[in-house]
């Protein structure tokens, strides 16, 4: 099969070249890949991290070839969103069918393909967060992929959305269009708090995040897009002077149990236009390292889409 191999001599790291096709275990369906989305994650370090010839990629969305021969997941021929730790960049992959959604037929799979990490880790992180409904809840790092999922989804779960972006002059109208009542640029500036965070950013925005968490409340540090840590004042934890009854979560996507029905919900609202994907780049993936180059560079917000074949 044809995929993008590592091959850090490279531009971008990656060449497109031949290897051998995926052998699926009982529990895994063979999917034949139509389209895959890039994250900021594994184009920075998975790619300087993983041997050259390795295929890598979380993100597709494609048709099943050969269904899972223990009997689970869908039939061959289902249109499918996928996620895995690797496999995404290449024709063919094999996915325990756990992380398999069904995808509505006639839907644009490019579309869908932004699903996986992006859409399940907004999910998920808000479902930590507990009822929503008329509630307040802060979106750090809103102009990337899970952020910009994050403020939808707060959005149509009921509550009042907060979203912080470096720049909210330059984001501040698209960031409304997705659902937020307030863009900010940094968390420092909330008046008011809020009853829950996501937090794509960590690092001195994490803690400024925290100071405006309401009693009660939860912040889900999903992201890292900062180089620092995260060094809390002294006293920020202090029971006795209202600092107490929050917390400060995270969690691993790939550890959730049963991601399938997260997937296939999400690829529906995306396919029935509830959700906007986010699509700011979309080309054939020969075209692999212009998208790589947008992401490392951070010219891209939103989501990169390649085409595959």
């Amino acid at each position: 099969m044809r995929a993008l191999l590592v091959d850090r001599s490279a531009p971008g790291g990656l060449h497109l070249g031949t290897t051998a096709d995926p052998v699926p275990a009982p529990h895994q369906a063979l999917v034949r890949v139509t389209a895959t989305s890039l994250n900021a994650g594994e184009v920075r370090f998975g790619i300087a991290n993983a041997p050259d010839g390795a295929v890598l990629g979380w993100d597709a969305a494609g048709v099943v070839e050969r269904a899972a021969a223990d009997g689970t997941g869908p039939a061959a021929g289902t249109p499918v969103v996928t996620l895995a730790p690797d496999g995404a960049w290449a024709e063919l992959r094999a996915v325990d069918t756990g992380l398999i959604g069904t995808v509505p037929p006639g839907a644009d799979l490019g579309a869908i393909s932004t699903v996986p990490v992006a859409g399940a880790s907004a999910l998920r992180a808000l479902h930590r967060l507990g009822p929503i409904l008329g509630r307040r809840v802060l979106v750090t790092g809103a102009t990337g992929g899970v952020g910009g999922y994050a403020v939808q989804l707060a959005r149509l779960g009921g509550a009042s959305v907060v979203a912080t972006t470096g720049d909210p002059e330059r984001h501040g109208e698209s960031l409304r269009a997705l659902g937020a009542d307030e863009v900010r640029a940094d968390p420092a500036d909330l008046a008011d708090q809020v009853d829950g965070i996501v937090d794509m950013v960590g690092g001195g925005q994490l803690v400024a995040a925290y100071e405006r968490l309401a009693k009660g409340g939860t912040l889900v540090s999903v992201g890292h897009s900062t180089d620092g840590g995260e060094n809390f004042p002294f006293g920020a934890f202090f029971g006795n002077e209202g600092r107490h009854d929050r917390s400060i979560t995270a969690f691993y996507l790939l550890d959730c149990p049963d991601l399938a029905p997260d997937l296939g919900w999400l690829a529906r609202a995306v396919a029935a236009g509830r959700l906007d994907p986010q699509i700011s780049w979309r080309g054939g993936w020969d075209g692999a390292a212009d998208a790589i180059a947008a992401l490392l560079e951070r010219r891209l917000h939103g989501k990169a889409v390649l085409d595959i074949g």
